[in-house]
Formats: structure tokens, sequence, C-alpha cells
């Protein structure tokens, strides 16, 4: 990874780091077609794109019964992993559920109540990985907010991997489709005759993916618009390279277009990380997809001549993952708001997020931290306000509220008040 300073980027080169983008207006008209095709024509649509795109014959849509097949098939010691993490991740967000509530305010009595939305789907990605821990991100939390039915839709496979069918059944989902890309995102959007509509669409995915919940929006909610893995790390001089490279490396090997980039302000650390990370990365499996990300313009090791310059530079960033490694990493975090997840000590991985503290790995790429959240039990969840006034309470509003209406020319609103008064 190549070093350079802060202050000597060109406007092209901070714009690749700060304008980082999933990728998805090259795709965006073939998938318009593929979501068309499979609203129009269902199942039919499915399977002839599973077999152009997968290069798999789908006979059975729903598998749902090989999810609890596959538990019982893997080895122990995977499901006691998976059991492991789903308790923690469980355990987290069920902190997250809100009460309701009613208060008095001034004889007004108002309050909030919360309700799960009745469906939901959840995108678990296939490809070059497995990932059951995105089974175990997107469904618990929505069974924790009480959605009635959970379905996952994953890409087909011979077999499809056990491990992430084993984390379907562990995480309580009702119902397991072999569908991916796309087209996964269509069916689940306006249903067919086998896959069951839902109300709102979540889980990460490829461009195609993000591109069709950006097709489908509207139609149907959706958590956001996720891009390729995202990491930052802010160090300062106690940092050990070795464990800086080996976050970088974790979040380089998902994606050959994922973003990793180191900022310090000592530049004998910088060098130390570039030397780490070229050392560890010839060690990986995943080597050549590690030096493709390493290698984008959006990746970098970043030298600041104060860390309050590189603070600032993490908050413009507004990293999907931001992993603090300073003697004072609590101090670093008060001054930066924009960032999905952050991790904080030498002894908290970026994998810990991934897979197991608890936490969810579903987030905010892109830049999108600045404006929202993580997937949570917020996600699942709609709210209605509550309110119930006495005689007493509403005529003490009566001027406030006619005088405001026939300020908007709503006599109507207006008259709906005095009527109850006449």
């Amino acid at each position: 990874m190549n070093v350079r300073a802060i202050g000597d980027l060109s406007p092209d080169e901070r714009a690749a780091l700060f304008e980082r983008d999933a990728g998805i207006d090259a795709v965006r008209g073939d998938v318009r077609d593929i979501v068309g095709r499979v609203r129009r024509e269902g199942d039919v649509a499915v399977r002839e794109f599973s077999k152009e795109f997968d290069g798999v014959e789908v006979g059975n849509i729903d598998v749902t019964d090989a999810a609890e097949r596959a538990y019982d098939a893997v080895d122990a010691d995977i499901r006691d992993a998976i059991e492991t993490a789903a308790e923690n991740i469980r355990g987290f967000h069920e902190r997250q559920r809100p009460t309701d509530w009613r208060e008095d305010f001034d004889g007004r009595e108002l309050g909030r109540r919360y309700r799960p939305i009745e469906r939901a789907g959840v995108y678990v990605p296939g490809g070059t990985a497995a990932y059951p821990s995105s089974v175990l991100m997107g469904v618990i939390p929505a069974k924790v907010a009480g959605v009635e039915h959970v379905a996952v839709a994953t890409p087909p496979g011979e077999p499809i991997n056990p491990v992430t069918l084993a984390a379907i059944h562990v995480a309580g989902a009702d119902a397991v489709y072999q569908v991916g890309g796309a087209q996964a995102i269509a069916a689940l959007a306006y249903g067919t005759e086998t896959v069951t509509a839902a109300q709102k669409i979540v889980g990460p995915g490829n461009k195609w993916v993000t591109a069709a919940k950006a097709e489908v929006r509207g139609d149907v909610e959706i958590d956001f618009l996720a891009g390729p893995s995202e990491a930052l790390v802010l160090a300062d001089e106690t940092a050990d390279p070795a464990l800086v490279a080996a976050d970088l490396l974790a979040q380089a090997e998902h994606d050959p277009n994922a973003s990793v980039v180191a900022v310090t302000a000592d530049d004998a650390l910088a060098e130390a990380i570039a030397e780490a990370v070229d050392r560890q990365a010839a060690q990986r499996g995943r080597e050549s997809i590690i030096r493709e990300a390493l290698d984008n313009d959006a990746s970098g090791i970043l030298t600041a001549r104060s860390m309050s310059e590189a603070v600032l530079f993490a908050e413009e960033y507004a990293a999907e993952h931001l992993s603090i490694q300073a003697a004072d990493d609590e101090a670093l975090l008060d001054r930066i708001d924009s960032a999905g997840s952050a991790f904080l000590g030498p002894f908290t991985p970026i994998a810990a997020g991934d897979y197991a503290s608890g936490t969810n790995h579903v987030l905010p790429t892109n830049g999108g931290a600045k404006r929202f959240g993580g997937l949570s039990v917020d996600t699942f969840l709609r709210s209605t306000t509550v309110q119930r006034l006495e005689e007493e309470s509403l005529a003490e509003l009566e001027e406030t509220i006619t005088l405001l209406a026939e300020a908007e020319g709503l006599e109507a609103h207006a008259e709906s008040v005095r009527k109850r008064f006449e």
C-alpha cells in the first residue's frame, strides 16, 4: 500500500477516498429487466435466472426443511460456534427493544407504542464465500423485534452451503428460498407462486443485489444501499503495525472493491504498517482479492500532521468499520460522530463484530454513517403516537389550534375543535 500525506492528496485522490459508491449505475438497466420479469413471471423467471447466472437447475425454490437437516449434519464445533454467536447477537439486540410509554403533559396524555412489521426478507450472499454470519445478523434482530414471518433468500448451490443453512435454523427463520442476485430481491419484493412477499428487505449483497434494492424501493421498504466493505484504522504511535495490518487485510479479503485505510500522525508507524500489510498479504489464501483491494484508489495509508487532522479525516470518511488503536481511544471516539461501528483497542478486531461480539455487521457504507446507522431491532419496528385530551386540556389549546388552522386556510380543522364546545 502507498503511504501518502493527507495534505498532499490531489482533488482526484480525495474524490476516490470520499466519493465511494456501490457501482450500481452500470447494471441498473439489466437489473430493471430482471426485476420486471420476476414480477410478471414469478417462479418461471426465478428458475431461468438461477440457471443463467448461478448455473444451477433449481427444482424446489423453498428449501426450508434443508436448514434443519443441515444443522444436524454439520460438525459439532461449528454448531457450537453458531450457537455462541447467535446468543451474543440476540442478547445485544434484546437490549434495543423499546417499550411503549404514556405520560401526562399538563393534562395531555401522550405516548408512543411500537409494533413489528409482519413480513421481512433477509438476503444472504453466496458467491465466492459463505456468509452464515449474515444470516444471524439479519434474522435475529427481526425475530427479536417480533416479526411474524422472516424469510431468507440465498443463492442456489449444489448443495447450498450447509453452514449457512445451519445458521438459518439457529436464527429461527420461517422460510428459506434458494434464489440469489437481483431475482431474489424482486421475488422478496413482489412475491411469486412460492416466495412470500416481504414488507421490508434487508441484508448485504453485490452490486446486482444493491441495484435491485434501489429498483424496488418504494414498492417495498429496504434497509439501505450498501457497497463493498470498508475499514478505517485510526492509529497513534502506540499501535502495533501488525494488528493494524491484520484488520485492513480482514476487510480487504471481502471484495476487490473493498476500501481499507489507515490514518496516523506517526510517519514511522505508517511505513511499518505498509511493510506489515505486504508481508501478511502474501500469507493469506485470498491474496489476489486482497491485493486488488489494497491497490484500488479508495485504499491507502495516510499520514496526518496531527491526530486532530487524522480525526477530521475519519469524520469526513464516515467509515463502515472504524478501528481506533491508540492510547486514548475513548477521547478520539468522542470526537467522531460518523461511523457504522467502532472498535476500540488492540484486542477488538473488526472480525469480532463481523461474527460474534453481538453487534450487527450490516452497516452503512459510502459515507452513509453521516445520515443513518446500521441494522437493528428498530429496522423492523413501526411506531405509533398516542394521545388523549380531556375537555379542559382541549379548552386550553382551543385558541392556539384555531388560530393556526385559520392562518393556514383550513377552516374545517378549526371548526372540528369549536364543535366540541358548542
